[in-house]
Parts: C-alpha cells; structure tokens; sequence
C-alpha cells in the first residue's frame, strides 16, 4: 500500500459535533464534543451500545457527512474542505457492503476496479494479492450470491481494498459471520496492518476485537467516555473481576441473571459452567454467600462494562412473560420438538442432511454452525415455513406434515434478518401482528401494552420501524413474536450486530421465559452465548458433529474443558470433521 505521511496521525478529530432531526422533528444528538486521534499504520477500534455514535463518526472520516462543529482532517486533509481528496486516500466497507450477487466474484472486483480507476496492468498484480489473502482463488466464477456470509464478507473487503487505500475504515465487518470466517478475516486485517502499515479504524461488536486493537475509543450517545492502549480500559475493572460456581444442579444463566438484578454487580456471564463477573467493590457480593468464589484478572469487556455502568447504572428487570394458556393438540410429555432423519434438498444440493434431536418443554437448546451449515434452514423447517424432503418432524404435539397451522400457532419466531415492515410505525406493527395471531379486543390491547413496556418501545412507538437503530429493531422483533405468548420460541441469530448491553438484556429476558418453561431454539454466532444453553448442536454442511451439553462438547474439543472456550470447542470440532470430509465447502 502506498503511504504519504502527514505527520503521525492518520485521523486526527477534535471537539466533533454531529446531529440529526427525526421526521417528527426531534433532534437527536450522535456525536457531542468527540475526540479522536488515530496514528498511521496501526489498527485502532470503535466500542460502544447501539446509538453511540460509531457509524456516524466513521461516516465523518469517510467525508460522507459534514459535523455542525469540529475539526477533522485525514492524512492532514481538513475532510469538510476536500472530502474527494481525502476519499481518494480511503476505503469504507459499511455494514452492508454492496456486493452484485448476480456476478462472479471475478466481475465484482472488475466492476469495483473500474469504479477507482483500476488499471488493467494494476489489476494483473492487485487480483493475485487479493484472492490469495482472502483465499477466494478457487471462486472467482461463482455468483457472490452462492457464497456464505464468511466469504462475502471477504470479497467485499477485497472489493474495498482494490484501490490501494491508505487508510481502511471498517464499520463492523465481522458482524453475522461464523467463528471460523471471523478468526479468518481478524487475521487479514491483523496482516494488512503488520505487513503493509495499513491504518484500519473499525467498528465491532466483539470486544475481543477491541483488546487485540492498538488503541480504543469507547463512546456512548455520542460521548467519548475512554481512549487509549485497550490496557487502560480493562485497568478499570482490575481488582474487581471473579468467577463463582452456581449451586448444583442449577444451570450458570440462573446465577448470572440473579447477579445482574443486584446493583452491587456490575456485570456478569456465564463461562464455562461458571458466572464471570465484576463488582462495583473488591468484595465478592452477599448473594454469593456459600458458593466457591476466587478472584481472577480482569479482562478489556470488564473494564468496557465498567465504564458503561458509570455513567448509567440504569438496569430495570424485564417484567414477566404470561404463561400460554392451554392449547389443544399441544404436547403433554417432556419433549416438545422431535426431529428425526430429517432431510432438506434443494435440487442436487443437500442442505440439511439426516439429522435428529429432540428438546424437552422450558430447555433452551442451541444450533451452532458456521455459515451455510443449515441452521437457518432446518429453523423454517422447524417453524413450518418450509417443508421437509423427508423425515419426522413434531413441534408441540403436531406433526409438521399434517398440521403445520395448528403449530405455527404454538410457535414465536425472530429471523435472521430484520422482517418486519419498515413503513409501518412500531406501533402499527404490534397492531398488524397481534391481529395475525388472532389477538382481539382488550386481550389486543393489554398484549401490546405489554410489548411496549416491557422492550422500552413507549418513546418509539410512532417513528417507522425502518429508522429505528439496530438494538431496537431487535427489541421489536421480539416483541411481536411474543405478542401471542408462545410454547416455543425460534431465534434465528438475534443479537447478531447488537451491543454487549443489549445482549445481556436479551439473554436475562430468555431465561426469565425458560425458567417459566417457554422452549427456545436458538442460533447464534457469539460463541459465548452457547454457554446459556442446557444444550447445543454443531452442524456443518447440513450433518449434526457434535450434541450434548456445554460441557460435554467442550470436552470433545478438549480434555481440559473448563479451560477451553466455546470459540475453541466449536472451532476444533469443525476443522477436525472437514479434514476428513474435504469436500464441505468453505
């Protein structure tokens, strides 16, 4: 990559102000009074919740968006001047990076070579560079969109860098990809930096990421609350980080929401069949009276949790969800979904590949897998949205093949991606979905009562579901699939690009509704989150690896399964399956 030095800082920001006016006329504030300053050749990270600023800011360096106050240069280019001068220095991969599924991978990065002006001569010597880093030789002829999420995540970052930036800024571009695919492209980004002093800013929702930078920036609603080496913020928490055994018998996720309704926790998760978590003093907290507690190092997400706690300690405990009434048809014994040989073809490619499990009333039960793996299909098998090309499927006492209506009335479901209708208002989608699942009058009128209340949606309720950011679209997914108080609910990787507090709202919501015996399948691609499970399956390329509890698959991984991690565990099982099976696509 060519460089042309402008002093030491490559992104140099001070006192940035940004803001916006809804459509109904609020303005809102996302960037007050920001600092920033980025050194050249190194790798610096964005952290912070839903809101806080990130994108925006990032949008500023890219010479997108003009702050109301502020300097900003980049490679001492004053950006609100000359924001083509600075755009020809940079690449921005956003959070949707516009990939033509309809070409090749090959005729992507023409179209984006033509688009900076790309040489053929330049091309000839960039493409090898490119394909062999993002190990996308072997499939320039394939459509970008026959590729997993791993891979279009690499062939836009291939895309991105076809211009030969000087400074690279990556708005969370590890968000949705699997364990594997982000181990994969960590270590491109890593390389760039290391080998050809590349400057990436990048936004994450991995707070292991963020420990691996060379210097953070953590901002909420639009402040800067820490910057530095990523040591100054774990520093924070140093002293007050322990781990605690949960009573037996009990499961880990019990304890950890337990912790997290006493203001005396700062913050906790589950971890290995354990509760990691901080206190506000050096002193193990009064509720763990009686269990095993030690001290242990405090990690970067401690200090991060830390300084979020700080400056809002605001936790309110989500209120209950009703027990579904009794319903006809409705399973009676300890297993309300069965899955056996199940079977899903699509033409001549087999995604789902004769796999069995069965989950039992109030368990939450996990499907991980990298992308392509066929969680996401045997979900919408599972949901009634999509038939099966043979084998059994039972899901709350009915057989799939004869009564899929009855089931789906069973059911909660929250896809992948955001599918609710973005013109309608939040309210009106509450309204919309409540009339679908057959809610009436004052029953209508309480359960949507209820969802605005209980998602923190009442201050949101008339702005269109479109605009809303992406912790709240998340929120309102949810909400609607609970509207109708469902047996069983399906979550299709929800807290995919949602905030570590988001997170841990969501997870003590799920296991409020598992300890009041609602069923949850979930998939999810923060390994970490495997851990709220009382069981887990790893699929890879539609075949069932690995099924047990936490515990048990991380001792298929390894002997010593308390000190690996789920990342670990899910990583090695997958590697060992695919070198005896070499043809599972990437």
């Amino acid at each position: 990559m060519s460089s042309e030095q402008h002093g030491d800082q490559a992104v140099l920001g001070r006192n940035l102000r940004k803001q916006f006016r809804r459509e109904s006329g609020e303005i809102v504030v996302a960037l007050d009074g920001v600092s920033i300053e980025v050194q050249h050749g190194t790798l610096a990270g964005l952290v912070g919740p839903d809101g806080a600023g990130k994108t925006t800011l990032i949008r500023l360096i890219a010479g997108l968006m003009r702050p109301e106050a502020g300097t900003l240069t980049v490679d001492g280019i004053d950006v609100t001047r000359e924001p083509q001068q600075v755009q020809d220095r940079i690449a921005y991969m956003p959070q949707r990076f516009g990939l033509y599924e309809d070409l090749t991978v090959r005729e992507n990065l023409d179209l984006y070579a033509s688009l900076h002006g790309v040489t053929a001569q330049e091309r000839s010597q960039r493409y090898p560079e490119l394909l062999q880093m993002t190990d996308l030789t072997r499939f320039t002829q394939r459509l970008a969109g026959n590729l997993s999420g791993g891979m279009k995540q690499k062939l836009g970052l291939a895309c991105t860098l076809i211009g030969s930036p000087d400074i690279l800024l990556l708005d969370e571009p590890t968000v949705g990809v699997d364990p594997l695919s982000r181990r994969e492209l960590w270590d491109i980004i890593a390389r760039l930096v290391r080998e050809q002093s590349l400057t990436v800013l990048m936004s994450t929702s991995y707070l292991d990421e963020a420990a691996r930078c060379d210097g953070v920036f953590v901002l909420r609603e639009g402040k800067l609350l820490a910057s530095g080496p990523p040591e100054g913020v774990t520093a924070v928490a140093e002293g007050h980080s322990f781990e605690a055994d949960p009573p037996a018998g009990e499961p880990a996720r019990n304890l950890q929401s337990q912790l997290l309704d006493d203001p005396a926790i700062i913050d906790a998760v589950p971890e290995a069949g354990r509760v990691h978590f901080v206190g506000a003093s050096a002193e193990p907290d009064r509720l763990l009276s009686g269990l095993h507690v030690v001290a242990v190092p405090a990690r970067f997400e401690d200090g991060f949790m830390t300084l979020l706690r700080r400056q809002s300690s605001d936790r309110s405990r989500p209120s209950g969800l009703p027990a579904a009434p009794p319903t006809t048809g409705a399973a009676t014994d300890e297993n309300v979904i069965e899955v056996r040989d199940l079977v899903r073809k699509f033409g001549s490619f087999t995604a789902v590949d004769h796999i069995s499990f069965k989950v039992r009333r109030g368990e939450i039960y996990g499907l991980l897998g990298p992308n392509g793996a066929g969680k996401t299909t045997t979900f919408r098998m599972l949901c009634g949205l999509l038939s099966a090309t043979s084998g059994t499927l039972r899901v709350a006492g009915f057989d799939l093949r004869l009564a899929r209506a009855s089931a789906r009335q069973q059911v909660g479901y929250v896809a992948q991606k955001f599918s609710l209708y973005g013109q309608l208002s939040v309210a009106e989608n509450l309204d919309f979905f409540a009339s679908a699942y057959g809610l009436r009058g004052s029953r209508k009128r309480e359960r949507i009562a209820w969802a605005l209340a209980q998602f923190e949606l009442e201050p949101l309720m008339r702005l269109a579901s479109g605009q809303l950011p992406g912790g709240y679209k998340q929120r309102l997914a949810m909400a609607t699939a609970l509207l109708h108080a469902p047996q069983i609910l399906f979550l299709d990787e929800p807290t995919s690009g949602a905030d570590p507090l988001a997170r841990r709202e969501f997870w003590q919501r799920i296991t409020q509704l598992a300890q009041q015996k609602v069923t949850i399948i979930v998939t999810t691609h923060f390994m970490e989150e495997a851990e709220y499970c009382d069981r887990i399956a790893i699929l890879d390329g539609g075949r069932m690896l690995a099924e047990g509890t936490p515990a048990s698959v991380r001792q298929q991984a390894s002997r010593e399964a308390h000190r690996a991690t789920m990342e670990d565990a899910f990583i090695g099982i997958v590697e060992r399956a695919r070198e005896h099976r070499p043809q599972v696509a990437s």
